[in-house]
């Protein structure tokens, strides 16, 4: 890895994202001040008022009274998929706003979905929990596929468009954390091999817990955002495409 570090935010970190073309990267934080930046070498270009990235949770129309912290559109945009503060997945028509589907509860998690991803070709999606677990899902049914177990809780996730890993970042929070040490806190962004399920070496650097993930759309780099208002850019080391899982 070559870590690059990016300070630019005066709260903890909530929101990434790449554009289209991968050579932005746009993050939110509990400072109000969406900010964009060089996804290649990190330089800040300035806060923006214009970014379209959401920094906050929302009720979707008819979501009764839960908040929905995360959503992403369905296939072709006809729905979408929200997650978020009563542990449901749901499917939305995006026309009429009448709920279609719902995770079951059984096999779902059992605390708030602090973070949805959707896979590059728009056919599964990842979900991390604070009950210290993610899972890939079916986009059109639902169907849970496969689960990955940690032992932190979970606030953010990403799908690799290049590779079969999904990377997963949390840890504890800072009142239960007795030392600075990453370790101690598990702040690692750890990675997982989507099918086989194995867990594979984390990325360090964070001294709080991580609340945001985004992998570039080439792959070869991802960004990581945490608590303690830093950004870190990380490009991959030729090595990593050869590791064997």
């Amino acid at each position: 890895m070559r870590p690059i570090l990016m300070k630019g935010h005066e709260r903890p970190l909530r929101f990434l994202k790449l554009n289209r073309e991968g050579d932005l990267l746009f993050s939110c934080a509990k400072d109000h001040t969406p900010t964009v930046w060089f996804a290649d070498n990190g330089e800040r270009l300035g806060p923006t008022v214009d970014a379209m990235a959401p920094c906050g949770a929302g009720r979707l129309p008819k979501c009764r009274s839960d908040w929905a912290y995360k959503a992403v559109w369905g296939p072709l945009n006809k729905t979408i998929v929200s997650s978020g503060e009563d542990a449901v997945i749901r499917v939305w028509d995006t026309e009429t706003g009448q709920l279609l589907k719902e995770s079951d509860k059984e096999t779902g998690h059992q605390k708030t979905i602090s973070s949805l991803s959707k896979s590059t070709d728009g056919s599964h999606f990842l979900t991390g929990f604070l009950d210290k677990s993610a899972k890939l899902w079916d986009i059109r049914t639902l169907t849970l596929i496969k689960t990955y177990v940690t032992e932190r809780p979970l606030n953010a996730c990403a799908i690799s468009p290049l590779l079969d890993h999904v990377f997963i970042g949390g840890g504890q929070e800072a009142v239960h954390v007795t030392t600075t040490d990453h370790c101690a806190g598990k702040f690692e962004a750890k990675f997982f091999h989507k099918i086989l399920q194995e867990e594979n070496e984390g990325v360090k650097g964070h001294f709080g817990p991580i609340n945001a993930l985004a992998f570039n759309p080439d792959g070869r780099s991802f960004s990581s955002g945490g608590e303690e208002g830093y950004l870190k850019l990380h490009h991959f080391d030729p090595d990593y495409f050869s590791i064997k899982m």
